[in-house]
């Protein structure tokens, strides 16, 4: 991903402190740092007829001195809070603002000082499609009938769509929009749907950087591969012609070069493009296929052969074709290229392929079946092939009975893509390695015993265990019964997921029922040892209110009052006595979304399900019953938590986080998960597509590994 030009020299500035406490005169507001237009927008806030507000919900909407919507729930970032920043509506920003001018397109998006690409790029392919734009984007808003200041964005997630309501304040400087804008100075869908998915997101910074397939799928409900340029058939227009057809949204991304730098011929290093098109050109000399990029900064075009404005070539093309092609000569972000220049200057193309796509003729997306389960310790968590309780896994049996779409040969291969997505992981605070088996099936409505699954070999599967949110398989199989097997790289690893098994025809997928065995349903909850060790829900309610400060916000020294008092009432008693400040400050900066170093109630609530989980972990390999980690079992306890680190880590483990006689209490363990953790997903937001190498500049280091 680019690393976004920073503000200019005259909006740097000292970061303001964040607003005043009752009990911490320190922090009072600088006027001097906030600005006028700053102080007008707080004071907005703090004029509006808020609701009693309650820090267990976290929800305060109101109406302003305005009468216009407000959104307290959004979080404000760093960025948003410099010297010079103004938030403003769109009615003060032009005389006649409008929501949508002349039809939503992907030439709607410029971006603007995040790096956000990842996200621009997926609006920007989501303008292709407009059934599903209409569905992310509900029609009838607009800043003139009903007007009252807030819009509705819907987001899928988990196999639902979820509705996201915010206000139209956005961040200016300049009066110039400081994040995503429109060429259209008017039109401002873009840069408020850019807001709706940073408040699901958690604001603006939790924009900065990421993955594109990822805000696809949470744009479209559909299923996201990372595929290799290199990889791809050697028919390659006839390929993406066929993902095309079906509705697949394409980005690319060249991953070789520094961050925000180019090659020669002006493709961007580790930025996002979206493919839109591929096109059989008529020249002159014969017909030539060509690819439609788009850069969502809206510049900084391609330069070699077929480009916009320097490409010879152009002149071989008759006015009418270059009509066809919608041609336009100007820099805008669009260019076409060669299918051959294609492969040679974008090193991965993710793809999101679509299953509702309704009231769309043009396309003939997947169908689509889909299921939740989960893998229940001793019961349903068998782990990999390699063990020898693979058997236990979920498994769903597939019927593929006739090949590709309009095809007359019935042993045509069947075309079929499987997804297997963990739930909730980023707040359970595990990332699972995870695998998709497809084995063949005897008969419909078979389920693999250990014997069948001794003697079959998988007709195909995912190959490797991977630890990123979704799994997609992706092949061809002959007609006949199968059965799908999802799974975790070891046993009895608790979690949930979502199985989507997309086909070209209304193929069946079903769960299977193990013969003699008791039904999930009827199996009681399993126990939980964080229940002995820490207060129960409705407690930590209790201890949250009595410890935050008036304005609901739990900062590090509240939290370690709240801590020390939730371990002293169970078997964990004594333990507080190991608990430090450090501790709890870095378990704060692991949940703290916005950079001000304290928790809402919504945030500390993330972080106490992760500290139940983490204690689960911690009192199971506390064999002992010690209220401290021997070093043998660190690695397992770990290795649990989903996280697994070579020899060398565990050498520096044991020098850095272990008492003098090599063991490791129980607030060292939830400050070393939450190390670990914090470290591996930082990495994995700057790793773009998954490539095991990061590039960084001397700022990101330092905001890296001193934020930390």
């Amino acid at each position: 991903m680019e690393k976004s030009p920073s503000l200019s020299s005259e909006s740097e500035g000292s970061l303001p402190p964040p607003m005043p406490d009752d009990d911490d005169a320190s922090s009072a507001c600088s006027d001097e740092l906030l600005g006028s237009q700053s102080r007008r927008w707080l004071a907005e806030l703090m004029a509006a007829d808020e609701p009693a507000s309650d820090p267990v919900t976290g929800e305060r909407m109101a109406v302003g001195s305005d009468g216009l919507f407000v959104d307290f729930n959004f979080p404000l970032g760093e960025l948003e809070m410099k010297f010079g920043v103004q938030w403003k509506r769109p009615k003060d920003l032009c005389l006649s603002p409008q929501f949508i001018v002349d039809g939503a397109s992907r030439l709607d998006v410029r971006q603007g000082k995040l790096s956000d690409c990842w996200l621009l790029s997926a609006i920007a392919s989501l303008a292709v499609h407009q059934p599903l734009l209409r569905k992310v984007v509900p029609p009838g808003q607009s800043f003139q009938d009903g007007y009252n200041g807030s819009f509705v964005f819907r987001f899928w997630q988990y196999g639902q769509w979820e509705e996201v309501r915010i206000d139209d304040l956005l961040p200016t400087y300049g009066n110039n929009l400081l994040y995503l804008s429109s060429p259209e100075k008017r039109e401002f869908w873009s840069s408020l749907l850019e807001k709706a998915y940073a408040k699901l997101k958690g604001g603006y910074r939790a924009l900065d950087m990421g993955f594109p397939h990822e805000a696809m799928v949470d744009m479209t409900g559909g299923v996201a591969e990372v595929l290799s340029v290199g990889l791809l058939p050697r028919e390659l227009p006839t390929f993406l012609a066929e993902l095309l057809a079906k509705g697949a949204l394409i980005n690319c991304a060249n991953t070789q070069g520094p961050v925000e730098y180019r090659n020669d011929m002006g493709i961007m290093f580790r930025h996002a493009y979206s493919l839109t098109a591929v096109e059989k050109v008529q020249t002159t000399y014969g017909p030539v296929d060509l690819v439609r990029i788009l850069n969502p900064w809206g510049n900084t075009e391609w330069l070699g052969p077929w480009s916009d404005r320097n490409g010879p070539e152009w002149n071989t093309v008759s006015p009418e074709e270059q009509k066809r092609l919608c041609r336009i000569r100007r820099e805008d972000g669009e260019f076409w290229m060669s299918v051959s220049d294609f492969r040679q200057n974008f090193e991965t193309m993710e793809v999101c392929h679509l299953a509702d796509l309704q009231n769309d003729d043009s396309v003939q997306p997947w169908s689509c079946a889909m299921h939740h389960g989960s893998w229940v310790p001793r019961v349903s968590a068998g782990g990999s092939p390699k063990g020898g309780w693979f058997w236990q896994n979920p498994q769903f049996g597939l019927v593929l009975s006739k090949g590709k779409q309009g095809s007359t040969e019935p042993t045509m291969p069947c075309a079929f893509i499987l997804a297997l997505m963990q739930k909730y992981q980023r707040r359970r605070g595990i990332d699972l390695s995870i695998a998709l088996h497809i084995y063949p099936a005897p008969h419909e409505g078979a389920h693999l015993s250990p014997e069948d699954l001794n003697k079959l070999r998988p007709a195909i599967s995912s190959g490797y265990y991977s630890s990123r949110r979704e799994v997609v398989l992706r092949g061809h199989l002959p007609p006949g019964h199968y059965i799908i097997i999802p799974s975790t790289a070891e046993p009895n690893q608790q979690g949930a997921f979502m199985l989507r098994v997309l086909t070209e025809q209304d193929h069946a997928a079903t769960p299977t029922h193990r013969p003699a065995t008791p039904d999930l349903t009827s199996i009681t909850a399993p126990h939980y040892p964080h229940q002995a060790a820490l207060p129960s829900p409705k407690a930590i309610i209790q201890l949250f209110k009595k410890h935050c400060n008036k304005k609901g916000f739990c900062k590090p020294h509240h939290l370690h009052s709240l801590l020390t008092e939730a371990i002293q009432g169970g078997v964990l008693a004594g333990s507080e006595k190991n608990l430090a400040l450090e501790h709890c400050k870095s378990l704060v900066v692991l949940m703290d979304s916005q950079g001000v170093a304290q928790l809402t109630w919504l945030e500390f609530q993330a972080l106490w399900d992760k500290i139940r989980m983490w204690t689960d972990i911690f009192l199971v390999y506390d064999k002992n019953k010690t209220h401290r980690l021997e070093y043998k079992e660190v690695a397992p306890a770990l290795k649990a938590a989903g996280i697994v680190v070579d020899d060398l880590v565990m050498q520096l483990v044991g020098l850095r986080y272990t008492e003098p006689d090599m063991t490791i209490s129980y607030p060292g363990f939830l400050y070393l998960v939450m190390k670990l953790e914090s470290m591996i997903h930082k990495f994995h937001a700057y790793d773009m597509v998954g490539m095991g190498c990061i590039s960084l500049n001397y700022r990101q280091w330092l905001h890296m590994t001193i934020y930390n």
